[in-house]
């Protein structure tokens, strides 16, 4: 999951036309009638007018959608009626839908493209809709209708779905303190609001101290082994950042090649040093961050009557508690360390034969595993790259979808968009009906955090005239820009990251749900990653490849021989790879373990969490919690584990698919069926044994892997 002048003003100017402008004005009282979120919109689909919207909305809007959410909540509570589950859970449910509007399309853009003015506007709502949602859920009044139902639930009919949504509803309440009294409701409401508060600064941190650096190169000598597309590249990046010679940033187009390419091995130090100690120190210093975070957490869940705030989060999910989830980590610690060991071993040894007279440290990994896998499968990313142009990859992507579910994909022009660079496309299903509005937006701006993610503008629900509205889905990627002699052209990694987030973007695409909240990827944390995990599997298929993948200049298919080779290669230093997972994984857990409050040194504590699983030679000064945005700011805290849970799954379904055809079409609808388009409505593992006729196993995954034969 993430994200040329000045770049916040060139952020503004991009969102839309009138930014700059509004930006100026924001005091200014404006009527509600040239307020774009106050009026109907009269767009395709009534997809979000980006193109209308002006900074001076969002405010006014969220206030306004507050107040009208209040007035719901009041009808609700004051209703005469006994509580039933159409006049308090679905009324419940329902409620809000003006604020998610503006919402949805404000935070969406908080992290796609965003500028100075938006994170203030974030940093002064964000408190005032902290208070609204405790004052909803601390309502006593409307609590006891709730408690009412969920305590008549046995006497109810009603279908899983419903049931789902009945215990989910209840369970919220209690998660945010509606049992708690006197002070400790005061004290629940203090902690949500500074968490709030502490997560978008954390957020905003890790962006600024990503944007603030560049690495400016004037003496061609120093650019020795680069290929020349990252040349021509860092070229065009000094041109939009305003410097002479190449440039070279934080973001992963630029960084993981130099990190892969570079033989200058000083200057390969000093970007992997710049990567790793972001928002360490300086304005953007997030160590002081993270303490308060783990401490408001802990003191939180504590507040609640759990132990540490793991064990709040882990009682909806699949593992369930934190030892599940350590056995799970450990587990593979045990599987994946004697081969990591091995692959590391291996790469020095190779280092070693080709002058490399010192340990390999870090900035060092990616330079000589890159060219050991050359030598020993003659596949890399710049041998690959002319083969995945993102228009063909585009396409393939998208024809993923129609071999599997039928799924047609249209684009539309008149669909607004929030940057030029954003496409809008109509997606059908395979009887021809509408299904979805999909956006794509692939490229890294200054305004744009890092890595890749998905998410929704519009879910899909069933309203109250009984119509399925269909939902407007987004992806979000930072993928390799087009230059003035290339268009743009994926790593392997790329594209397997486009499938993934596809796949993620399918589970909300064919969402076929009664209720907004269990639709699509509103599933478990540790359930959410097995449709996009599972999809990338595809990307290492002849059969699949073969569809698109061909020379951008040649229109040469991709040789047979190159993609068993991609196959071949698939494990290359799998254990390096699972451990620096696992090792992410154990610091999230280490972080949100702690039973007594935090005041100690964050980097000694990061050095001790993930100790068992590291394999490289730790370096001073660097700290991956300054900038983990995943477990602060992204809603994986006591989750990252999710990830492997998710593998296991994922290669255990994909085996299911290899042993009945990849193309099935009773597979791929079983698959659709009875896990995308239930979303979150029953739990995950009655729906995954739905599909698969057995729990899952991790045997799949070490085959796969090639830890077992």
């Amino acid at each position: 999951m993430t994200i040329l002048s000045n770049p916040k003003l060139l952020c503004c100017a991009m969102l839309c036309g009138t930014l700059m402008i509004a930006s100026c004005d924001n005091n200014r009282n404006m009527e509600n009638n040239n307020n774009v979120f106050f009026q109907e919109f009269n767009t395709p689909y009534s997809t979000i007018p980006f193109d209308q919207i002006k900074l001076s909305d969002y405010l006014p809007a969220m206030r306004e959608g507050i107040k009208r959410h209040d007035a719901e909540i009041e009808a609700i509570v004051n209703n005469q009626e006994t509580p039933t589950f159409e006049n308090t859970i679905v009324a419940l449910e329902r409620s809000g839908e003006f604020l998610s509007r503006v919402q949805y399309a404000f935070y969406n853009l908080l992290s796609a493209e965003t500028c100075d003015k938006m994170d203030s506007i974030a940093n002064e709502i964000s408190p005032e809709e902290t208070e609204h949602n405790n004052n909803v859920s601390l309502n006593e009044a409307l609590f006891k209708r709730v408690k009412y139902v969920y305590d008549h639930r046995d006497s109810l009919t009603l279908t899983e779905e419903q049931k789902t949504l009945l215990k989910n509803t209840y369970d919220s309440f209690v998660d945010h303190g509606a049992n708690l009294e006197g002070a400790a409701r005061e004290r629940y409401r203090e902690l949500s609001q500074k968490l709030s508060l502490l997560e978008l600064q954390y957020g905003q941190n890790v962006l600024n101290a990503t944007n603030q650096y560049k690495m400016v190169i004037t003496d061609s000598a120093q650019l020795v082994g680069l290929p020349a597309m990252i040349i021509d590249a860092a070229k065009e990046r000094a041109k939009q950042k305003e410097v002479e010679g190449w440039c070279f940033d934080l973001t992963a187009p630029s960084y993981v090649p130099f990190m892969k390419y570079a033989d200058n091995r000083a200057l390969r130090q000093q970007l992997y040093m710049a990567y790793n100690t972001k928002a360490v120190g300086g304005d953007y210093d997030n160590r002081p961050v993270v303490k308060e975070l783990v401490n408001c957490r802990l003191e939180l869940a504590q507040l609640l009557g759990y132990k540490n705030y793991a064990e709040y989060e882990l009682k909806d999910r699949m593992a369930e508690n934190k030892e599940n989830v350590y056995r799970l980590l450990n587990d593979l610690l045990v599987s994946f360390k004697p081969t990591s060991k091995k692959e590391i071993e291996e790469v020095q040894q190779y280092a070693n034969a080709h002058g490399a007279d010192f340990t390999i440290m870090p900035w060092d990994w990616s330079y000589y595993s890159e060219k050991l896998k050359d030598e020993k499968y003659s596949v890399n990313d710049e041998l690959l790259r002319p083969y995945f142009e993102l228009e063909k990859v585009k396409k393939g992507v998208f024809g993923l979808a129609t071999k599997m579910y039928g799924l047609t994909f249209k684009k539309n022009s008149q669909i607004p968009v929030y940057h030029p660079e954003v496409d809008a496309y109509e997606v059908y299903d395979k009887d021809g009906s509408f299904l979805a509005v999909f956006y794509a937006d692939f490229y890294p701006r200054p305004g744009k955090r890092g890595g890749a993610w998905m998410t929704e503008y519009l879910c899909q629900h069933i309203n109250e005239k009984g119509e399925n509205v269909r939902p407007h889905i987004s992806i979000v990627t930072n993928f390799t820009r087009p230059t003035d002699s290339t268009p743009s052209l994926l790593t392997f990694d790329e594209l397997t990251t486009f499938i993934h987030e596809f796949g993620h973007s399918i589970h909300g695409m064919v969402a076929n749900t009664t209720y907004s909240s269990l639709a699509g990827t509103n599933v478990y944390r540790d359930f959410v990653e097995l449709p996009s995990q599972m999809m990338e599997n595809w990307a290492f298929e002849k059969e699949y490849l073969d569809g698109f993948a061909v020379h951008y200049q040649t229109g040469e298919p991709i040789p047979a021989e190159l993609i068993e080779r991609i196959r071949r290669s698939a494990n290359f230093n799998t254990g390096y790879a699972t451990l620096r997972q696992l090792s992410f994984g154990l610091l999230d857990m280490a972080w949100h373990t702690i039973e007594k409050p935090f005041d100690g040194d964050v980097m000694a504590f990061e050095r001790e969490a993930w100790k068992e699983a590291q394999t490289l030679p730790s370096v001073d000064g660097t700290l991956m919690s300054a900038q983990f945005n995943h477990i602060f700011s992204g809603g994986y805290s006591a989750g990252y584990y999710s990830y492997k849970w998710a593998e296991v799954l994922d290669a255990d379904a994909f085996a299911v698919f290899k042993k009945e055809g990849i193309f099935n079409q009773e597979t791929a609808t079983r698959f659709r069926k009875e896990v995308l388009e239930k979303g979150g409505s029953e739990h995950p593992m009655k729906l995954y044994k739905r599909f698969s006729g057995h729990e899952p196993t991790v045997e799949p995954l070490l085959r796969r892997c090639g830890v077992i034969e």
